[in-house]
């Protein structure tokens, strides 16, 4: 019984996570990377600091500005981040995340920098 109790949880918690991440931005461990961005190779820069970490980090993708916006728009909560006061711009306890979206829908590149509060 407490193992079909446990396995319910299970399926309803991974229900809940986003199904079209497979990994994560390069240089974290808990910021999923939309499954149609692939990492640009040699743009992350990541520092550690007494004060937290400074992530950047650039993925591309043949996908639409709107799918990416939707797909973080969803996701991000779920992690606990909440919208900050600009676009493209979350928070979450000690840290700001911004999302920099540029080129055109089809040939999206997507820059993320992670620094702390």
């Amino acid at each position: 019984m407490i193992r079909l109790l446990f396995l319910a949880i299970a399926m309803l918690f991974l229900g809940a996570l986003p199904v079209s991440a497979e990994e994560f931005v390069p240089g974290t461990e808990d910021l999923p990377l939309m499954k149609e961005l692939s990492p640009v190779k040699g743009t992350d820069i990541v520092f550690d600091k007494p004060e937290g970490r400074i992530v950047e980090a650039s993925a591309r993708g043949k996908v639409t500005r709107k799918a990416v916006e939707t797909f973080y728009a969803a996701t991000l909560p779920q992690l606990g981040w909440k919208p900050g006061a600009s676009a493209g711009a979350w928070t979450r306890e000690t840290e700001v995340l911004h999302l920099d979206i540029s080129g055109r829908d089809g040939d999206l590149w997507v820059t993320f920098t992670l620094l702390p509060k």
